[in-house]
């Protein structure tokens, strides 16, 4: 299957140029470049279940002192620290997997890191990236999961997440994708030196789920924070998220007779249990204040959140809690509060999550939830005179070939 974008420069005015139409074709994975010695360059992504040795045998490197290297040196280290799946990272090597020159971006930080061998053996430095911005048009079909569809038209993960952030209170992404969902992208992409080095922000994007239309177009005032604002200038940002866990899928929902496990005997189950695995990350479905973050009976580690009027969410069996998560932290919502675990009364690693409305659990698979706080006149006409050309863009990425998933 071929995949087809486009990446357009900024531009000042309304209408939408483009400067590159790349055809997605098979590449060699290997370059032997002309010197006197045969070097191998290689590239790869990052996969999710990456350690250091399995990125280093993709790479070609069979070096028992660069790993040695790597393992030992401070700066060194921080490839495995920041091993992200969708990261780019290439290597020099020679002709029998010894490493002539390692680099990879590390995130946050607009810079690269690079391993170099020379007569005395290793070193390691940063080396700041020139990062130019350019804008990418891209589109997908649901046929098995989004990341298989997102993964098929070579779109980040990152950008796949953010798409979940943006529409997570539209839709449950567990349950609601359906075989033939579409989706089309604009957001921004940053090269150094003609290589893409990281992604950036959805600027607009468009989800079919089951012939109802999702749109959201990135709005930034002059002062103040940016935020993402649907069509008609509303906000498709809940003041709830639909599930705590990013994906997942449920093991159990709210009932009010339900078989105990281990105690093997009739009682409600109040909540939620969402099968993951151990260490998955949890996050904070609104805005609000950690009201408990304790050991509690059952529930093993349980984290409680207070929230806008009389709504609240608790989160149990976890492993452990994210950093500064403690009683009177404030959290925004998308926020990493714990991990998936197994503590208290649970059979196997899941998250118990109960939403509560003056302390009494609801079904929050049922519950209509709160709106956010809409725009007042003056922003959304600014916000609609912005969305212009983002829609134009958004009208292209529907015309592109679709890509297929796996």
């Amino acid at each position: 299957m071929v995949a087809a974008f486009a990446i357009a420069p900024p531009a000042k005015d309304s209408g939408v140029e483009l400067s590159t139409v790349i055809q997605k074709l098979p590449a060699p994975g290997i370059t032997l470049l002309e010197t006197g010695k045969p070097i191998f360059v290689r590239e790869e992504r990052v996969r999710r279940s990456d350690t250091v040795a399995s990125l280093m045998s993709r790479l070609g490197i069979y070096d028992g002192e660069a790993l040695q290297f790597i393992r030992s040196n401070r700066q060194a280290r921080d490839i495995a620290r920041h091993l992200q799946a969708g990261t780019t990272v290439s290597a020099e090597t020679g002709a029998w997997g010894n490493l002539q020159s390692l680099s990879m971006e590390l995130p946050g930080k607009d810079a690269m890191l690079v391993i170099e061998r020379n007569r005395y053996g290793f070193f390691a430095r940063e080396v700041p990236l020139q990062l130019e911005r350019r804008i990418v048009i891209k589109s997908g079909e649901i046929r098995h999961s989004l990341f298989a569809a997102t993964d098929d038209a070579d779109i980040p993960d990152a950008i796949a997440m953010q798409m979940v952030e943006i529409f997570g209170g539209e839709l449950d992404f567990h349950r609601d994708l359906r075989k033939g969902d579409r989706f089309s992208l604009v957001y921004e992409s940053f090269t150094d030196r003609g290589q893409t080095v990281r992604s950036g922000r959805i600027l607009a994007a468009e989800l079919v789920n089951d012939k109802t239309v999702l749109q959201a177009y990135w709005f930034q005032p002059e002062q103040g924070e940016g935020a993402y604002h649907a069509a008609d200038g509303s906000s498709p940002r809940k003041a709830f998220l639909r599930s705590p866990i990013e994906f997942s899928r449920i093991s159990s929902g709210f009932s009010d007779a339900r078989l105990h496990p281990l105690l093997g005997t009739w009682r409600a189950h109040k909540g939620v249990d969402y099968a993951a695995r151990a260490g998955t990350g949890v996050i904070a479905v609104a805005d609000g204040v950690v009201e408990t973050a304790a050991r509690q009976s059952g529930y093993g580690n349980l984290i409680v959140l207070k929230h806008q009027g009389s709504y609240s969410t608790a989160y149990g069996h976890l492993q452990g809690f994210a950093k500064g998560i403690r009683e009177g932290t404030q959290v925004r919502q998308g926020d990493t509060i714990g991990y998936v675990g197994q503590t208290g009364l649970a059979t196997g690693p899941h998250l118990h999550y109960e939403f509560r409305v003056k302390e009494e659990p609801v079904d929050p698979l049922a519950i209509a939830l709160p709106i956010a706080t809409p725009l007042d006149k003056a922003q959304l006409a600014r916000v609609k005179a912005a969305k212009q050309k983002l829609s134009q863009q958004l009208a292209m990425a529907r015309e592109m070939t679709l890509a297929t998933a796996e």
